[in-house]
């Protein structure tokens, strides 16, 4: 089975990803950022490393999927998605003038290539929150290079995520309000998010997933 969280940049994916793989005793599956090559040079000037940046990360992508494919009886969670790259990364940096049309063009080619050999995870799990969550979480991990994140990059990111969770059809989602679950510090809010996995997995007490 493959369980995949998705969410804004400092929305806590990696910390939720390690809580319930502890849990569950699923393979987790994480984003590289510190072996990243592109990451630091393009915060420091973000339309020279955009598209270079955006097709590492493509690859990462599909070759985590092939990993997780290849596990076939285990369960994987893995540490954000391709198609937020897809779907809200390169088209925010193209928007932004951070993109020429010519690479985000060779860019989405490529993505639709690589997605008609792949399938949707069973089930996503959307963080959403605010900008001030993001931008507290952000500052509370440290890590230097996300010192020069753009607010107005982060903001036009949030807006995205939110409107791809409302018209994602490709499989089931459970949305999760990072604004008050705070499920880092605090065990009975991990406890509900577990609740809601198990009755979105295996249909105890099921709500529904989007609200």
């Amino acid at each position: 089975m493959h369980i995949a969280v998705a969410g804004n940049i400092g929305s806590g994916k990696t910390t939720l990803t390690k809580l319930l793989a502890k849990h569950f005793a699923w393979i987790p599956q994480f984003e590289d950022v510190d072996t990243n090559p592109y990451l630091a040079s393009f915060y420091e000037d973000m339309q020279r490393w955009s598209f270079n940046l955006q097709v590492f990360f493509l690859n990462e992508r599909f070759r985590h999927i092939i990993d997780i494919r290849n596990k076939k009886r285990k369960t994987v969670i893995q540490d954000r998605t391709i198609y937020e790259d897809a779907y809200i990364f390169a088209p925010n940096l193209h928007e932004m003038g951070l993109m020429s049309n010519r690479d985000y063009t060779n860019y989405l080619s490529l993505f639709e290539l690589i997605n008609s050999f792949i399938q949707p995870p069973d089930l996503l799990i959307y963080l959403k929150a605010d900008i001030s969550t993001l931008v507290s979480q952000i500052q509370k991990r440290g890590r230097p290079y996300e010192d020069l994140i753009r607010l107005d990059y982060l903001k036009n990111l949030n807006d995205r995520y939110n409107a791809w969770a409302e018209s994602y059809k490709q499989g089931k989602m459970l949305v999760i309000d990072v604004d008050t679950l705070k499920f880092s510090e605090n065990q009975d809010h991990l406890g509900v998010i577990i609740e809601k996995i198990n009755a979105e997995l295996f249909g105890l007490f099921k709500e529904e997933t989007k609200k």
